[in-house]
């Protein structure tokens, strides 16, 4: 989500995302500082698609399709392990990353109207965002002080619907994936 820095968040902007727990410890202080979402109420997280629906056309029907399509879709695990760059942005990159692309990819066929970041980018590329809008010195400092904190594991289980109040975002619903 912390992708989108060219425009402000906007009250009723939505998104899907997977939680990513075990990352906080290691990236809470960095992403508090230098990511506008975590600033934004966002916890760590690797975006399935953003932005989503207008949340004025998120209703009882939209609610089942994606209970039935994420569920339709395995837990899986993900490992963490280096971190990667995209033009000012610092991420960890999750491997493999197939689960989630094809996460995203069953969204986006489902809504058309609602392409990853909004069409601006080509290729889906899974990341927890760190920071971003910062000079390649600050990322170098951050990824120094994160290669002593990976790797790690997280268990993907559910996928989580983010809402924008104005202010903060706030989770609407958890989709749980099937077992």
């Amino acid at each position: 989500m912390a992708d989108d820095s060219t425009s402000a968040f906007h009250a009723g902007q939505t998104a899907l995302i997977v939680r990513i727990p075990e990352a906080e410890p290691s990236v809470r202080g960095w992403r508090e500082r230098l990511d506008p979402s975590a600033q934004a109420g966002v916890p760590a997280h690797v975006t399935v698609l953003f932005p989503f629906l207008d949340e004025s056309r998120i209703d009882a029907l939209v609610y089942s399709a994606l209970a039935d399509v994420l569920g339709s879709h395995q837990a899986f695990d993900l490992w963490f392990e280096r971190c990667g760059r995209l033009p000012e942005v610092l991420y960890l990159a999750p491997e493999p990353d197939t689960q989630l692309r094809g996460l995203t990819e069953a969204i986006a066929d489902r809504w058309p109207e609602a392409p990853p970041y909004g069409g601006r980018f080509a290729e889906i590329v899974p990341h927890l965002t760190i920071a971003q809008g910062q000079e390649d010195a600050v990322l170098e400092e951050i990824e120094a002080d994160l290669a002593g904190r990976l790797p790690f594991t997280s268990h993907v289980a559910s996928v989580e619907l983010m809402v924008h109040d104005g202010v903060n975002w706030q989770e609407r619903v958890s989709f749980a994936l099937g077992e």
